[in-house]
């Protein structure tokens, strides 16, 4: 009799997509992300030809539907943004940014689009210093709009579409802007996170507005919401592009919202919108045992972090220990501090900072590794940074940095077999608390390190103008044999490295599908302590991690994995039990 059990029922459905109505219910059962990690059952669900996994089943469907029109990844993609960003208002939208993995069918290559925010041109590396020169509390940062960076995603939208785009751009926002003119449902989810929001969401005027009742109480589950401003906001963008966005009246009432906040004004300027840009940058390719784990590089840490784990867990037998070993998860914890530590050391945007080309060099890794050659945990003083190949890198030294966890993923397949894997985040659940033209504004910059130096050493993820704060956003493609295998992805703030990296051995090390890697229990180590997701089986390791050297929490672990499989018979797409997604495909 084995400890492990899985997040609710996993079952194989034969057919193809979950039907509207199931897809509501799997919405409707998600009555918190505690409760749903023991409630909520998700199903894998096969397709042939097409699929979207997504957090919300009205954005699912919505991006269904243009596949179904003849839309390519990217048209439904532009779709299923909107639509989440009306839906799950507190996770991303067009006041934030993204990280795009696309696989091009065609060519067969793999790409990543930077649509993260950048600091205002006006800002300094003392950002987040208070009046005595200490870090200010994170709150006392985020909320208003010193924590404001320029958004991104629209205008990654906008490019990726020009690019790989099939049906006229307007027709895309019209499933949004249907839904923000009619209303929809609020979820249990968004309830329960307006409530626990309460003293910070509450505080500002126009979210006030929005998300509370004329009684000050968080609008109940059920209500009927309305979002004309979003709307007329998202026509203006179907008209006019994303220049209606950068410039003219939506740009001026972000800027307004940012530096007019009475208590903790931003920086933002018209001109840090008008000269926004998206970066086409180079995937970052890891092998883990004969695949290529291929994910978003700087200014994101995910794939770089993502790879080194696997890179020093590749000399260790995962698959014969399996998941109820705890010398498993010894081994992962371990290479997971380590990685971190290198992370923290070495990885920012690569525009403003040199970083070492070795970070997944295999000899490298190899000598990492070595240090988990053991019997019990590595001591705290012996999580350090290592020593890679460098070649003109610069070496900084950690900050402070609070990346919370929000944030929302999503994987298109396209029925010509283009992959679209994208995280997409406005940092913080509900970002700065700040709405702006019917949407959140985003507190991305509060990823940058509060404190710029060290000893006099500058920091690596210091704040700079125009420069992108750190992410450890994850979105990942597997290929096997050149030919795709995986497409994944979560939320969680830094928490995601360890969510992927983890359902990546569990798909490839212990022969799950993607619905059961998936809904696995969660266990990380990230700095030292393990962290087991409460409420699941995961809960039974903590004597066995302790006897091995572990100190160990229990606590709330809510990812929101979406992912798509490539099998010979088709897709197999899975949703994460802990929220309200599904996954939908014909």
């Amino acid at each position: 009799m084995t400890r492990w059990k899985l997040i609710g029922a996993v079952a194989l459905v034969a057919g193809t997509a979950l039907s509207a109505p199931a897809a509501a219910q799997q919405a409707a059962d998600a009555l918190a992300p505690e409760a749903a990690s023991r409630t909520q059952e998700n199903a894998l669900v096969e397709a042939e030809r097409q699929m979207v996994a997504a957090a919300n089943p009205l954005a699912a469907e919505a991006g269904l539907e243009v596949l179904r029109e003849g839309g390519s990844a990217a048209d439904a993609l532009v779709t299923v943004q909107t639509v989440l960003g009306l839906v799950e208002p507190q996770s991303s939208g067009l006041g934030g940014g993204a990280f795009l993995v696309w696989y091009d069918a065609e060519s067969g290559e793999i790409t990543t689009f930077d649509g993260r925010e950048t600091a205002p041109m006006a800002a300094s590396p003392e950002l987040f210093l208070d009046e005595s020169g200490e870090p200010m509390g994170f709150f006392e940062a985020v909320v208003g709009g010193r924590s404001v960076g320029t958004p991104g995603v629209v205008r990654l939208m906008e490019e990726f579409h020009e690019r790989h785009g099939n049906l006229d751009w307007e027709s895309l926002f019209q499933p949004a802007i249907d839904l923000a003119t009619d209303g929809f449902e609020v979820s249990p989810r968004l309830h329960m996170l307006i409530e626990e929001d309460r003293g910070r969401l509450d505080q500002e005027a126009a979210a006030r507005e929005y998300f509370y009742d004329e009684s000050g109480e968080p609008l109940a589950t059920g209500t009927l919401l309305k979002n004309p401003e979003y709307a007329d906001t998202l026509q203006a963008i179907a008209q006019g592009g994303a220049d209606a966005f950068y410039t003219g009246e939506v740009a001026e009432k972000i800027v307004a919202a940012v530096q007019g906040h009475e208590e903790n004004p931003g920086l933002l300027s018209l001109e840090d919108l008008a000269a926004y840009e998206v970066k086409e940058r180079p995937a970052v390719c890891a092998p883990y045992r004969d695949r290529d784990v291929c994910g978003m590089g700087p200014p994101s840490s995910g794939a770089l972090t993502v790879g080194q784990i696997l890179g020093m867990v590749s000399h260790f037998d995962l698959a014969t220990l399996g998941p109820d070993d705890p010398e498993s998860w010894r081994v992962i914890g371990d290479a997971t501090r380590l990685a971190f530590a290198d992370r923290g050391l070495y990885m920012a945007d690569s525009d403003f900072v040199s970083m070492p080309k070795g970070l997944l060099n295999q000899d490298y890794l190899e000598t990492r590794a070595a240090l988990i050659r053991r019997q019990t945990a590595l001591p705290d003083e012996e999580v350090k940074a290592g020593t890679p190949p460098w070649d003109k890198a610069e070496l900084r030294v950690p900050g402070i940095e609070l990346e919370q966890p929000s944030t929302s993923h999503f994987v298109i397949v396209d029925e010509a077999g283009n992959i679209a894997s994208i995280t997409t985040t406005i940092e913080n659940g509900f970002g700065s608390r700040q709405m702006a033209a019917g949407f959140l504004l985003n507190n991305e910059l509060t990823d940058f390190s509060f404190s710029p130096e060290s000893d006099g050493e500058a920091v690596a993820n210091r704040v700079e103008p125009g420069k992108r704060p750190r992410s450890s956003m994850s979105p990942t493609i597997i290929l096997n044999d050149g030919a795709p295998e995986y497409a994944l992805g979560s939320p969680g703030g830094s928490n995601i490295i360890p969510y992927v990296a983890n359902t990546i051995i569990a798909l490839i090390d212990w022969d799950m599908n993607i619905q059961e890697a998936i809904s696995l229990p969660h266990l990380t180590n990230r700095f030292g302590t393990y962290h087991l997701e409460a409420g699941t089986s995961a809960e039974d390791f903590a004597d066995d991690l302790q006897a091995l050297g572990f100190e160990t929490e229990i606590t709330d672990l809510n990812s929101g994995l979406h992912g798509v499989a490539f099998t010979p018979d088709g897709l197999e797409g899975a949703a994460d039990p802990r929220r309200e997604g599904v996954a939908v495909g014909d």
